[in-house]
């Protein structure tokens, strides 16, 4: 039995940390390869770990609950001859994978348990002190898959060259065959090559009941692509689980407009055909956003306070009301109401519809006490709890469509307000910084206003100022 540790890896969302949100095995656990250790939460999806080795759990090194960063160790395994050792040294380029040019932007579920993973190959022989003085350290990169594949160039880690024999002259050449340590007897001299396959993709490949073994990869370093999966599946027929459904029987069907449904028609339709609706879009510079959020959850402070980027919008929407008070008014044919607080609402999908519950008093919370109250919001909308009190009142709305992939749209006002911001999904994307093309996190700010109260030059200025904000979150401070 060898000790073995598994850091956190990048699932290929280009991640930096997770959440451990649940852990699905226990110290004394027996456990097999690819099968599901933890859960965790990136920025936009709850993904579910396999497991590289088979062995017994001999320590959670991570409570749930807590955040860390790719790489840091998460579990450590007695694992059993033959697995593979995450803390071997890398000695083939296709047991670590960068990102492809895959879509891995739009929303995931949870990853699933892929087909075992091959035995490990014998290893391979030490670098020579030639070879050591012209390899590179391979860095932590994103796990995509376990084990080696045969067949591709090797990258050997940097070793140090022998010391001189006390007389000054060089050591003895040292022979690579010679040194060339044997394999465990239960573990083949040659296997074939691994499966190499994101999680999402190998939670796609069990949702469609393809073996992943049997399919062959397109991607750098033959890795399994989403693309890949689907033609095998599409080839094979057996799109099981997202067949195209057959058509009812029923030519017809007839659903009565009640409750939560009616409501939305009622306010929908009396909103747009109100109120003339004007809207505006900026894109923005969200990697200082990106990289505040990322310190507000390694703050103690926000210790067990869910943290994300509509926290930051939240926070620039009050701060943008503050500057430009009109988009915070409501209309009525003798005069124009300017609200000197604000109740947030936050627009919610659930399972009963559309709702938009609001935070009271909004700009008197501290960015804490926001964050507490956008997380309670959240988890009694999604409960189904939330009452009629909490949805009156509003005097501005946030719409977060990049929870749906989206980046931007052209939201309809809520009835009794003339504003509503839209927020898209945050994406890396080329930007032009100083005049050169670089990697940024962007988003698109899209809002819509009610053109009797708030004027272009308004309208401007406040998607300006938010665009401010999250372009440069230090002006929460202001």
């Amino acid at each position: 039995m060898v000790a073995s540790e598994f850091p956190l890896p990048d699932v290929g969302e280009g991640l930096t940390e997770a959440e451990i949100v649940s852990w699905r095995v226990a110290p004394g656990d027996t456990i097999t390869v690819n099968q599901v250790l933890v859960e965790i939460e990136t920025a936009k999806s709850l993904v579910e770990l396999p497991s590289p080795f088979s062995g017994t759990v001999q320590e959670l090194l991570v409570d749930e609950g807590s955040t860390v960063e790719v790489g840091t160790p998460i579990i450590r395994v007695n694992s059993a001859a033959g697995s593979i050792d995450l803390q071997a040294p890398v000695t083939d380029e296709s047991a670590w994978v960068g990102p492809t040019d895959t879509n891995e932007h739009a929303p995931r579920t949870a990853a699933g348990a892929a087909a075992p993973a091959a035995p490990a190959a014998a290893a391979p022989a030490p670098a020579t002190p030639a070879e050591a003085a012209e390899a590179e350290d391979k860095p932590g990169a994103v796990l995509v898959g376990y084990g080696s594949a045969g067949g591709h160039a090797t990258s050997r880690r940097r070793r140090p060259a022998p010391l001189p024999t006390p007389d000054g002259s060089a050591p003895a050449a040292t022979d690579p065959a010679a040194a060339r340590p044997a394999a465990p007897a239960s573990v083949p001299a040659a296997s074939a090559a691994p499966v190499i396959a994101k999680p999402p993709i190998r939670k796609l490949a069990k949702d469609l009941g393809v073996q992943l073994d049997t399919v062959p990869g397109t991607g750098l370093a033959g890795e399994i692509t989403r693309d890949d999966v689907i033609r095998h599946a599409q080839q094979a027929s057996v799109f099981r689980n997202i067949e195209t459904p057959e058509w009812p029987a029923d030519r017809e069907e007839r659903i009565p407009v009640k409750g939560v449904r009616k409501a939305i028609a009622k306010a929908m339709v009396e909103s747009a055909f109100t109120a003339p609706h004007v809207s505006v879009f900026s894109d923005v510079n969200a990697t200082r956003t990106m990289e505040f959020v990322k310190r507000l959850k390694a703050s103690p402070t926000f210790a067990g306070v869910r943290v994300s980027p509509l926290l930051v919008m939240a926070k620039a929407v009050i701060w943008a009301v503050r500057r430009n008070p009109t988009v915070n008014s409501s209309w009525t044919d003798k005069e124009i109401i300017v609200r000197h607080y604000v109740n947030l609402g936050i627009a919610a999908a659930t399972p009963r519809g559309l709702i938009v519950p609001n935070i009271k008093d909004a700009e008197k919370l501290s960015l804490l006490e926001l964050a507490q109250a956008l997380e309670q919001m959240t988890l009694t909308a999604r409960d189904g709890k939330t009452q009629p009190a909490e949805m009156s009142g509003g005097t501005i709305t946030i719409t977060n469509l990049g929870s749906f992939g989206m980046d931007t749209g052209t939201p309809i006002l809520n009835p009794g307000e003339v504003g509503i911001v839209a927020l898209g999904a945050i994406k890396q994307k080329p930007w032009v910084i100083d005049g050169e093309v670089r990697p940024a996190f962007v988003t698109t700010v899209g809002a819509s206003f009610d053109h009797r109260v708030v004027d272009g030059d308004v309208a401007s200025r406040f998607t300006a100022d938010i665009a401010a904000v999250l372009e440069e979150p230090a002006l929460l401070l202001d």
